[in-house]
């Protein structure tokens, strides 16, 4: 038997319905299903996202995660498998929900019972859904989301495409790929075709 080991070079990780699939949808020409319920993603979708002349990467929406994934809740075993075929992990976080910090946890947790490895991968993490809320109030989620995470998380919309260039960035930086943010180029209509 032989196993594919690389999925995709930037995975998709998060929550049921924080946003991975209209993410996707956003950045590539993927057509994934996209509801208000949870699960709707259960195989994993691709999509080429193109990041500048002659320069794409594979994003692969990962179907979300749920606490005891890493025991087969939800069938996350498998979820998490595919995570693993991944280089880079773009971390999701739904910023409407009350709890952003345990979110994060708990999706951070399931990476490192799953795999020490896999939870060592480099990773972004994104306040997604921003669209939805006021700036103070986003302020207020960031703010509870460094309680457990150090870095500086992204603030972003799928929706709107409010920082989706900066995201693409980073996440191209860690592929050694070089990518414009938001404001390098403001007059630039950029399109995922």
């Amino acid at each position: 038997w032989l196993r594919l080991k690389l999925i995709a070079d930037i995975g998709l990780v998060g929550l049921p319905n924080a946003g991975k699939s209209t993410f996707l949808a956003a950045v590539s020409a993927a057509k994934p299903k996209i509801a208000d319920y949870p699960f709707t993603t259960l195989h994993p979708n691709l999509g080429v996202v193109r990041v500048g002349e002659g320069q794409s990467f594979v994003l692969a929406d990962i179907p979300g995660l749920i606490e005891g994934a890493h025991e087969g809740a939800g069938i996350g075993d498998r979820f998490l498998g595919h995570v693993e075929r991944c280089k880079v992990l773009l971390h999701l976080i739904d910023c409407t929900q009350d709890d952003v910090a345990g979110a994060y946890t708990t999706i951070r947790n399931e990476l490192e019972a799953y795999s020490p490895e896999l939870a060592e991968r480099p990773e972004v993490v994104a306040l997604n859904k921003i669209d939805a809320l006021l700036p103070e109030q986003v302020d207020e989620q960031v703010a509870q989301l460094k309680t457990v995470y150090d870095g500086e998380p992204l603030r972003i919309s799928g929706v709107t495409g409010a920082g989706v260039k900066k995201a693409l960035a980073e996440v191209s930086r860690h592929l050694g790929i070089i990518a414009a943010e938001d404001g390098e180029d403001e007059n630039a209509d950029w399109s995922p075709l």
